[in-house]
């Protein structure tokens, strides 16, 4: 039985308008419209029908603090390999800290840690309620005071009575200080 459609084979619509009907509309079937964006700034205004309603939600995404759920701390991160040069991508949790944003975990030796050092270029995804990813840079913060300041933030955060991150209490800021990784993220303008 013919319905009289018209069959087109898997298609990339390539570097699309945002004018261009394939980037406003949904598109049915094996077809998928993308365009390339040269920083947060043009994706935000090339957002269809978004305009400076998606700034505001990003940074009302961003805005976590210490009533936000462990939900809307998960993010995930896309680093380039310290010694395969491949993307990695994982999920972890930002905190915010004067109105900065850290990556962070556990002590340990992660080898996302490793990855941002080697290769500081790299994707931030959120992912829960606003769906973006935006390019940033990492900064690692060595610096006792600085560590310290963030750090007493983020135990302080994680001791919680709600314990947002569900990990054994108490957490201890030493324990932070002698083994935890601190990247600062620096989104691009």
């Amino acid at each position: 039985m013919s319905t009289g459609g018209l069959y087109v084979a898997p298609t990339l619509i390539e570097d699309s308008d945002n004018s261009a009907r394939t980037s406003r509309e949904e598109i049915f079937g094996p077809g998928a419209s993308w365009s390339t964006s040269d920083g947060r700034a043009r994706c935000l205004s090339a957002a269809p029908g978004k305009g400076h309603d998606m700034d505001a939600r990003l940074l009302q995404a961003l805005a976590i603090n210490e009533s936000s759920t462990a939900w809307e701390r998960t993010v995930d991160i896309t680093t380039i390999g310290a010694r395969t040069g491949k993307q990695r991508r994982l999920e972890i949790w930002f905190h915010r800290v004067d109105g900065k944003y850290y990556l962070s975990t556990l002590p340990g030796r992660p080898s996302w840690y490793f990855n941002l050092v080697a290769n500081p270029r790299f994707t931030f995804h959120l992912k829960h309620g606003v769906q973006a990813d935006l390019p940033a840079t990492a900064v690692p913060i060595t610096d006792d005071e600085t560590r310290q300041r963030v750090f007493q933030h983020i135990v302080a955060d994680m001791n919680q009575p709600h314990n947002p991150a569900r990990i054994r209490q108490p957490t201890h800021l030493e324990d932070w200080m002698a083994g935890s990784p601190l990247i600062q993220v620096v989104f691009d303008s």
